[in-house]
């Protein structure tokens, strides 16, 4: 592959022409694709749907700046469906007018759990939104706004349903807050219910109007995708196996604003449809990471699969379904050194994330050399560390847990002074690889080969105290002198953390035990800062990276907390 530039931006094209429904000189009315935002959630991102169409249509068609697109609708960023834009100012005020008189007929289609009537059944409320989310009211509130929604259930299976949804007013997530409150939430909505699915089932069929310059009624179509017949029968995701092109192309789409970072999480599990099967982008490659044994006929056809995105090569690693599951990680049925498909990677490959390098080894066991859930974390450190404390001296970090360190690559590349704890010597060589490989000049950073919690409780005593700590411990581990298992024990770990961090520093807690809540680990950490005697000034969640989305029903792979003390 000799241009990965020109494959990043094949992957991830801007639009795909069977997108488009319909196009005159007046309206384009498209196919939106589950995954495009109709708005980008952030000012710098430019992912959103009408951002990329444009840019579509001015190469299409040979322009030197977007066409206008003047938009009318939203949907979800996980919705399908129809969706139309003006391409001509003038006809504004015509389909404003429509949209805001109700005439506008909108169809979707919705994939519920529950007990449904057969139907139509009309669904009247009044809604408040609420801190992100909309309550749903039986009878007029202040500020609430009145919902009609009507529900006619076309196929059934069980208490599963494929539905037709119109809606007579257009709220904010109108359908899917009032058929959560009818206890017949929408498949795959982890905002408003728990019930799985590949995605989030709500589908816009079709669209009525007059059209602007005839004034004759016309309709516009999009047909339902199979997900939706798929999850009918029973299915709730995709097993390694029968991994579709449907659901990678829809985990490529949902993460489009990465399109120029050279490594990210490209299908997560569940979240993203697909039981038992995690795939990581590592430049031109893929790592695999499967949870489920194949056998060798099922393990050809998932690799085929992902050979088909046109990557170069495809690395695999079988992984135990259990964290606590021990395996040889350096066995070759485990984790083959060679690629399943396609070619080798350089070993190591060079690799960049927030522009440091990072010499990574794709076929060497199960760790490639980085954690790729922690890139945003690595940011914050790299900005906090860039502000100088008040004094003016450079900030003074604790990596505890490290592995090869590239917290403290970060914290050292904006100038921090860091401390580097690991049990593993070979992890630490090559933290200090990563350092020499930036030009960052190890002499002036610790490196300490320790059991973290052994060396924790040495800085306690010699009364040592940084401006900084991360803490990042397994879920699972046994040492010579203790055994530490994720729960309770974070208490006295988070206690313990807060003791060599002086007063008015930070803290970064961050814990992949998949088990737990995100307000349980809160929970711990204010034990712990009681345990400790101190005052916590702020304690904020650090979100998923987009990367990493959270399944319906589920909790964030990792948690983390940023604690700053008082």
């Amino acid at each position: 592959m000799s241009d990965p530039q020109s494959f990043r931006e094949r992957l991830f094209s801007d639009w795909r022409p069977e997108w488009i429904l319909a196009e005159d000189e007046a309206l384009i009315v498209i196919d939106k694709p589950p995954g495009v935002p109709a708005q980008s959630a952030r000012e710098e991102d430019d992912d959103d749907v009408r951002g990329r169409l444009g840019r579509y249509l001015m190469r299409r068609d040979g322009l030197k700046r977007p066409p206008y697109l003047g938009v009318h609708q939203r949907l979800d960023r996980d919705t399908s469906g129809v969706m139309l834009f003006t391409l001509d100012r003038a006809v504004n005020g015509n389909i404003a007018k429509q949209f805001e008189g109700r005439t506008v007929d909108k169809r979707y289609v919705a994939a519920v759990r529950g007990d449904l009537k057969k139907g139509p059944v009309s669904l009247r409320h009044y809604l408040k939104k609420h801190k992100g989310n909309v309550e749903v009211f039986e009878r007029p509130q202040a500020k609430a706004k009145r919902a009609v929604t009507i529900v006619s259930r076309r196929e059934r299976n069980d208490d599963r349903h494929l539905c037709d949804v119109a809606i007579e007013t257009g709220r904010t997530h109108q359908i899917r807050a009032q058929l959560a409150a009818n206890g017949t939430p929408v498949a795959g909505d982890g905002q408003y219910g728990k019930v799985r699915a590949p995605r989030l089932m709500l589908h816009s069929r079709a669209l009525t109007l007059k059209h602007p310059l005839t004034d004759r009624e016309v309709t516009f179509e999009a047909p339902l995708p199979p997900c939706f017949a798929t999850w009918l029968t029973g299915s709730d995701h995709e097993l390694p196996a029968e991994i579709s092109r449907e659901t990678l192309q829809r985990a490529l789409e949902r993460r489009y604003a990465l399109r120029d970072t050279p490594m990210f999480r490209l299908l997560h599990g569940i979240s993203d449809g697909a039981s038992s099967l995690e795939i990581d982008v590592y430049g031109e490659h893929l790592v695999a990471s499967l949870y489920h044994s194949l056998d060798d006929d099922e393990e050809a056809r998932l690799f085929d699969t992902l050979d088909g995105l046109g990557f170069a090569g495809v690395y695999l690693k079988r992984r135990p379904k259990q964290s606590n599951e021990l395996v040889d990680a350096r066995a070759s049925k485990h984790a083959p050194a060679e690629v399943v498909r396609g070619r080798e990677a350089p070993d190591p490959v060079i690799l960049l994330e927030h522009g440091l390098k990072f010499a990574l080894r794709l076929g060497d066991g199960m760790s490639t050399g980085i954690f790729l859930d922690q890139r945003d974390a690595r940011l914050r450190v790299i900005e906090h560390c860039a502000a100088s404390r008040d004094d003016g001296d450079p900030v003074r970090v604790l990596n505890l847990f490290a592995y090869t360190g590239a917290f403290s690559v970060g914290a050292a590349s904006a100038g921090a002074t860091t401390t580097t704890v690991d049990v593993s010597a070979a992890a630490l060589d090559r933290a200090q690889s990563f350092f020499a490989l930036n030009e960052i000049d190890v002499s002036a950073h610790e490196f300490i080969v320790e059991d973290a919690f052994d060396a924790l409780l040495r800085f306690i005593d010699n009364g040592r105290l940084f401006d900084l700590v991360i803490c990042d411990p397994p879920t699972h581990a046994t040492t010579k002198s203790r055994r530490w298992k994720s729960g309770p024990q974070w208490i006295d770990l988070v206690s313990q953390c807060l003791r060599v961090t002086r007063r008015g520093g930070a803290l970064l807690l961050s814990s992949n035990d998949r088990r737990m809540a995100q307000a349980r680990f809160r929970r711990y950490v204010h034990e712990g800062a009681r345990e400790a005697g101190v005052n916590l000034d702020r304690v904020r969640d650090l979100a998923p990276s987009r990367d990493f989305p959270i399944a319906a029903g589920g909790y964030p792979h990792l948690k983390r907390v940023w604690v700053e003390a008082d």
